[in-house]
């Protein structure tokens, strides 16, 4: 009998719902930005619907986000029934790492991070443990991106929030200095390298079908995979962190273009840039264990998981021929690994991934208004 396939959509999460309502967001948002002006100040319209907003701010471009870890602390609470461990030192450091990610693609140094943990009850802090490794998770995480943990907000929300469970996002404010190191889409130009930078894993993104997986397994999370490490466990593999490696870059006169964060939407987010470019992934990085193993249990084609997650490929860097090789060695020396991918060119919006003879036209990426 084949196997049933699952969907990211059928595990509860929807582009086609999602991204209509993000572009909603951006044109309501964009109708505030008058009041920018009240004070002297001013937006960069190009980052509407970027990964982080940015306003002029005197001598200085300011920038901002907030991003939510969505569903990885669930599978950190089966873990624990398995291992004793709480995982949620490496969750907090997801949480923080999810906003961070985002900030740096536009060239943001982060300044302060702000905490967003609702609970069902407030009993869920007495868990010592738990909370400690939460906090130490999150502490640890602005440390490696050198920023400032400035407080937040740990409202109980029953009847919304379940009574054993925990919603974390957070917020983080940033600071472009100077003003040319602001990383816009009107910066990339037919030429330029695509550079990868590789994931540690899955990161916090696709996990709703990672839980759905899990669920159809005998063993659930335990279960073994080819490299034998376990299922749940791999999924919890802590995200890296880029802010220093950009600025790092930066600071070294790379003239890096453009970033975009793989995250949601998979290897689609390649063109996350508005103009007609076409991406060429001529080499990707091999995906670790655990994404081949969902890809087969969820019986998805190359297409449908590329389009899912990161496979690898953690960040997109844009930028001439000329800075890769040097680009490549700061980034080595700061810990991750780079691969010198693929180009830019002049033509239709898509991405085509010659590895694995996989394209993905403009009109399926519908983020930016």
């Amino acid at each position: 009998m084949k196997k049933r396939k699952i969907s990211y959509q059928e595990s509860g999460v929807s582009y086609e719902s999602l991204d209509p309502a993000k572009t909603l967001a951006q044109r309501a948002g964009k109708e505030t930005a008058i009041h920018l002006k009240n004070y002297g100040f001013e937006e960069i319209s190009n980052t509407r619907g970027e990964s982080a907003f940015v306003w002029n701010q005197n001598d200085t471009y300011m920038a901002s986000v907030t991003e939510s870890l969505g569903t990885k602390n669930l599978v950190a609470d089966e873990m624990r029934k398995v291992t004793g461990k709480s995982y949620y030192d490496n969750i907090g450091y997801d949480t923080v790492a999810s906003a961070l990610n985002d900030l740096a693609t536009v060239g943001a140094k982060p300044l302060t991070v702000f905490a967003f943990w609702a609970v069902g009850k407030s009993s869920w802090f007495d868990d010592i443990d738990r909370t400690t490794d939460l906090v130490n998770g999150w502490k640890q995480a602005c440390d490696d991106a050198k920023a400032t943990w400035g407080g937040g907000e740990s409202p109980a929300y029953n009847n919304i929030v379940n009574p054993d469970t925990i919603a974390l996002g957070g917020s983080v404010v940033g600071i472009i200095k100077s003003k040319n190191r602001i990383l816009l889409d009107t910066n990339l130009q037919a030429g330029d390298r695509i550079l990868f930078l590789k994931s540690s894993g899955i990161n916090a993104n696709g996990i709703s079908l990672s839980r759905a997986i899990a669920k159809k397994l005998p063993k659930g999370y335990s279960t073994i995979l080819p490299n034998g490490k376990l299922y749940g466990e791999e999924i919890l593999i802590k995200t890296h962190i880029y802010a220093a490696v950009i600025q790092e870059l930066l600071d070294a006169n790379i003239n890096l273009h453009y970033v975009s964060n793989i995250t949601g939407h998979g290897l689609r987010k390649v063109m996350r840039g508005r103009g007609n470019f076409t991406y060429v992934i001529e080499k990707i990085f091999e995906p670790q264990e655990l994404f081949l193993f969902i890809q087969k249990h969820a019986g998805l084609s190359d297409y449908e998981i590329y389009e899912t997650y990161n496979m690898g490929q953690d960040y997109a860097l844009f930028l001439p021929e000329k800075d890769i090789k040097q680009a490549l060695a700061i980034i080595k020396e700061n810990g991750f690994e780079g691969l010198n991918a693929g180009y830019i060119e002049k033509g239709e919006k898509q991405v085509i991934i010659k590895p694995k003879n996989i394209t993905y036209e403009g009109d399926t990426l519908n983020v930016r208004i």
